[in-house]
């Protein structure tokens, strides 16, 4: 474990000081997360204008879920994007034979070899709105602290997907615009699953899991959320990632090498 904790330590600040020699980028990552929030903000804004409401969730609850759905777009953008999308490329190119080689886990270091700075305005912005529509709901720091438990199941629960999707990609090379897919499916849960039909929120719960990603941990820290909620997200999370282990593994028995 100390070595792969060093190893990401290494990772990262070698990736963080390439990045920023284009500080420009920054500003325009930043101008750009900005642009979206507010436009998210405004379709928020376009349902609570006259007065209505989703049921049972009032603006700044529904300000929460946005939040969270914010959060990890910049978890996607700064983890995932630039790590599990190069999957494709690895495979197409033929340096995954480089990566197999290396004595760690090829998965880990698929996952995890860069980050990209640019996804750390959304993350800034995410905690931003949490902690305003907290500050409006008078949450308290348990609350808070309660609702990173299944933040974090969901973060699980994205990668998990994300990686798999990666790594069908050794079966069919290009398959960015399934990543595409699933990203634009996954835009469902910038509001709460309630503001859907309910042929919609049965398949944003049991086929694609949006609901565990953004609604159910906004339950969690407005105190509204139930237990079996945060228990399915655990073991949803945890089988997730254990089905991607395996089903990484499973794909490389197919992996025809580039020097084969």
């Amino acid at each position: 474990m100390k070595k792969y904790l060093q190893l990401i330590g290494l990772f990262w600040s070698t990736a963080i000081a390439a990045e920023l020699e284009y500080r420009l980028n920054f500003i325009i990552a930043g101008l750009s997360s900005l642009a979206n929030l507010v436009g998210s903000l405004f379709g928020l804004f376009l349902f609570y204008r006259t007065g209505y409401q989703f049921q049972g969730w009032s603006w700044a609850e529904a300000l929460v879920v946005l939040g969270i759905f914010t959060l990890l777009q910049g978890v996607s953008a700064t983890f995932l994007v630039p790590n599990l999308n190069r999957i494709v490329e690895q495979v197409e190119q033929g340096t995954l034979d480089f990566v197999l080689l290396k004595p760690i886990s090829s998965q880990f270091w698929l996952s995890t070899r860069t980050l990209s700075p640019w996804g750390f305005p959304d993350l800034i912005f995410g905690a931003i709105i949490i902690l305003y529509a907290g500050f409006q709901l008078n949450l308290s720091f348990q609350s808070y602290l309660l609702g990173l438990i299944p933040i974090l199941f969901g973060v699980i629960i994205l990668y998990s997907l994300w990686f798999m999707l990666g790594a069908t990609s050794i079966w069919f090379v290009k398959i960015y615009n399934v990543t595409e897919v699933l990203r634009g499916l996954l835009e469902a849960g910038r509001y709460p699953m309630v503001a859907y039909p309910a042929i919609y929120r049965f398949f944003f719960t049991f086929i694609i899991p949006v609901a565990f990603l953004t609604t159910i941990p906004a339950q969690v820290m407005l105190n509204k959320g139930q237990l079996i909620g945060v228990a399915g997200s655990g073991v949803l999370a945890i089988a997730l990632l254990f089905i991607s282990i395996w089903f990484w593994k499973f794909a490389l028995r197919f992996y025809t090498s580039a020097s084969s």
